[in-house]
């Protein structure tokens, strides 16, 4: 039945509406669309009626043609073609996107869930081969992304670190980007410089995704992220819209934090509470940015004030490795997100976030691991999104993504129903 979970979440996202409003919309009580709304795994999980299913459809499609009369002529344009950066199909900053456009990715995010759960396998890549390479140092994001790349079929040619590359000896990123695109059909490129991901682009016709660029942006991050956010309000009938938004951390340097307020900006009325000492605030052109679409921004050094009443709880590192000869000055371990924090100033279904590696060693100025088990604390399926989120944008950057629902079947193997021994604590708030 995950398939009617996440055509319900898709029409409410797309109609903007919490669970009460839909709820009345379709003409049901509440209790039995959060019943549609439970996992397949719930003792109380029901099919949604067939007749129900063919209302949703039709008020989503009246709903598109409705927006197609009030914008003009509709756009008939690939997802792919709608955030090509100069043409080409990369992806290199969020602001190659609109609103609608992440929606769109959003629905294909859905559609690869399935085969990100191992309930289902597709091979739409078969013989694609993905270029891996990063100039820095990598965990999560390089397997995630090699591991979306062969859920959809294909295969990873992955390195790691300039030691090993021919850039090592002074070969251009020109001559690298020109010499990998003729052995690979995609690449993945994280590099320590702002702006390099943009010029190996510069050099290629074949899908560039931007794994991370120095202190500058980290795109795919930022767009997992908020579909974390979207599928955790989801489960609580809650919009983006309107909501209040904590960021604590290296506001300075952190690029994940610098793409996702830059997504969130094109939502409507939030308020961001920034926290972070005077050495490490968000850059200006990002504050100035935010403030444009009319958004309230609150900055603040005290963490107990800026995390009460929050919705969302991002929390990060501090990135040591952009520090050149400065020092950190006041980030001490005041600024730690710890649970006796959360309980006293948070609500009870705030979501609290970190992009990962988190420092847990004690007295760590960053999310403490004295949370893992609250069903608040969303990092991990956080992290469990960024699959289908890749494999969603190798989809569309390589245009298969209307390929997807007709090509999976069924997985031939048996996938444990929770991936962690604790992960059953956070079915909390569902």
């Amino acid at each position: 039945m995950s398939q009617q979970q996440d055509l319900l979440r898709d029409a409410m996202r797309r109609l903007n509406l919490t669970r009460d409003a839909f709820s009345e919309r379709l003409g049901v009580r509440r209790r039995a669309l959060d019943t549609w709304l439970l996992p397949d795994d719930s003792g109380e999980s029901r099919a949604m009626p067939e007749m129900v299913g063919k209302f949703v459809a039709e008020i989503l499609q009246r709903e598109a043609l409705g927006a197609a009369v009030a914008g003009g002529a509709a756009d008939d344009r690939t997802i792919g073609q709608r955030i090509a950066a100069e043409g080409k199909p990369h992806l290199l900053s969020v602001a190659q996107f609109d609103r609608g456009s992440l929606e769109d990715l959003f629905q294909v995010a859905d559609i690869m869930q399935p085969i990100a759960r191992r309930q289902k396998v597709t091979r739409i890549l078969e013989g694609a081969v993905l270029g891996s390479l990063f100039f820095e140092a990598s965990t999560r994001t390089r397997v995630s992304f090699g591991a979306a790349f062969c859920r959809l079929g294909g295969t990873v040619c992955d390195t790691t670190g300039f030691t090993f590359s021919s850039m090592a000896k002074g070969e251009s990123i020109y001559d690298t980007s020109r010499v990998m695109s003729g052995y690979v059909d995609a690449l993945v490129v994280r590099h320590p410089d702002q702006g390099s991901v943009a010029e190996f682009a510069r050099a290629t016709n074949i899908p560039v995704i931007n794994a991370g660029d120095g202190p500058g942006e980290h795109p795919s991050q930022a767009i997992l992220d908020l579909y974390t956010i979207q599928r955790e309000f989801s489960r609580m009938g809650k919009l983006v819209d309107g909501t209040h938004v904590a960021i604590v951390g290296d506001l300075k340097y952190g690029r994940t934090v610098h793409s996702l307020i830059r997504l969130l900006a094109l939502y409507r009325n939030l308020k961001f509470t920034l926290i972070a000492p005077p050495s490490l605030e968000m850059p200006a052109y990002l504050l100035e940015l935010v403030a444009r679409h009319g958004h309230v921004i609150e900055q603040t050094q005290s963490l107990q004030e800026g995390l009460r009443g929050a919705d969302v709880v991002y929390a990060t590192r501090i990135q040591k490795e952009r520090f050149a000869g400065e020092e950190i000055e006041g980030y001490t371990p005041e600024f730690q997100v710890r649970k006796a924090l959360v309980d006293a100033v948070c609500k009870p279904d705030t979501i609290l976030m970190h992009p990962l590696p988190r420092d847990g060693r004690p007295g760590a100025n960053d999310l403490s691991v004295d949370l893992n088990h609250d069903p608040r604390l969303a990092i991990f399926r956080q992290t469990d999104n960024g699959i289908p989120v890749r494999m969603a944008l190798f989809a569309v950057l390589m245009g298969v993504e209307k390929q997807v629902a007709r090509s999976m079947r069924d997985a031939g193997w048996r996938s444990p129903a929770h991936i962690g021994p604790d992960d059953a604590d956070f079915d909390g708030l569902d």
